[in-house]
């Protein structure tokens, strides 16, 4: 396969098969130096980076977020009272009833390693005036940043 850009959704797929091909050509390991670790390497790095363009998956609802590593974990509401400030607290927060605070955002992160941007970026409720979302638009590196993102407004 000649290494280039990926510029397809064909090319992302054929990528992606020769890789598989490649690992699962030999039952030993492949030497990191060699020529087919190279081109797995290689090709790793361009089906990342059209994956990054392309394939942009959002993080996961904070609630959904938690309960999937109280899972992981093995964890009851009881465990993580601590971290959210008591059992009724841990009920509200799974129910929707009870937004996370930030303390709980750290602790969470902290104690039990969910990714920031899962807990924070699931609060749909959270959005910017249109007169703000103007202003902030107006700067050239914000709109180059946001560009492609769904932002919303009240």
């Amino acid at each position: 396969m000649k290494t280039k850009i990926l510029k397809t959704e064909l090319e992302y797929n054929k990528a992606c098969e020769r890789v598989y091909r490649l690992i699962n050509s030999t039952e030993n390991a492949i030497n990191q130096n060699s020529v087919e670790g190279e081109e797995i390497e290689l090709l790793s790095l361009l089906i990342e980076k059209y994956e990054q363009e392309h394939h942009q998956m959002e993080a996961p609802d904070p609630i959904e977020a938690i309960r999937f590593r109280m899972e992981q974990m093995n964890l009851r509401q009881a465990d993580i009272a601590p971290l959210l400030g008591g059992k009724t607290r841990v009920s509200e927060v799974l129910n929707g009833k009870r937004a996370l605070t930030l303390k709980m955002i750290i602790l969470l992160n902290r104690y039990l390693g969910i990714p920031l941007e899962s807990l924070v970026s699931g609060n749909k409720e959270i959005k910017l005036e249109t007169e703000k979302m103007e202003k902030l638009l107006g700067v050239s590196s914000i709109r180059e940043y946001l560009k492609g993102r769904r932002i919303t407004t009240i």
